[in-house]
């Protein structure tokens, strides 16, 4: 059984502010280079059997100074493509185009449907299970971390409100006993 390490990439100015993210290719800020060199305290490059990393370098970068310095990038973990949202906060869309809007429930105009996101990252969750590796690594983004393993566990998309996943923050999953599981989540 394959475990599944979920890597955030480091703060950008973005992710520091509440701006939604997708598609703008931001590096990341200082303190998200610390961040991803705190990861090597963490991680161990050569206890992985597959490095997976999203296409954004933001995630790359973040992978790079993690101590994996050649991961293979896959459009699959890029993050949820916030269409007409994009560089918005959460409070922005709220005020100026939807009250009460919530990603998890209210989706996104321009964007990806849910069903979208989910089957994108269902390829990962299948490659990764497929693998035969003892322990796989994504690096990837907020939503789409949450995603991913909201497709692990076999959950509908709508628990994704309750998985907020922090910059440079390392996640696990696997299973318990016969059940997908999480084992540590922003750890």
């Amino acid at each position: 059984m394959t475990i599944l390490y979920l890597v955030r990439h480091g703060e950008t100015e973005w992710s520091k502010s509440g701006q939604h993210t997708s598609h703008t290719d931001l590096d990341l800020t200082e303190r998200g280079v610390e961040q991803a060199r705190a990861l090597r305290e963490k991680l161990d490059p050569a206890e992985f059997g597959l490095v997976l990393s999203s296409p954004r370098l933001r995630a790359r970068r973040t992978a790079a100074l993690a101590g994996f310095g050649d991961p293979e990038v896959t459009d699959d973990l890029a993050e949820w493509d916030y269409g007409d949202y994009e560089g918005l906060t959460s409070q922005q869309i709220r005020t100026n185009h939807h009250p009460g809007w919530r990603l998890w429930f209210n989706g996104v105009p321009g964007g990806e449907t849910h069903d979208e996101v989910r089957e994108r990252l269902s390829r990962v969750v299948r490659r990764v299970r497929d693998s035969g590796v003892d322990k796989a690594i994504c690096f990837g983004h907020g939503h789409a971390s949450r995603v991913l393993a909201l497709c692990w566990l076999d959950f509908p998309l709508i628990f994704g409100q309750a998985f907020p996943v922090e910059t440079a923050s390392v996640s696990i999953l696997g299973r318990e006993k016969e059940s997908w599981a999480v084992l540590r989540w922003n750890s």
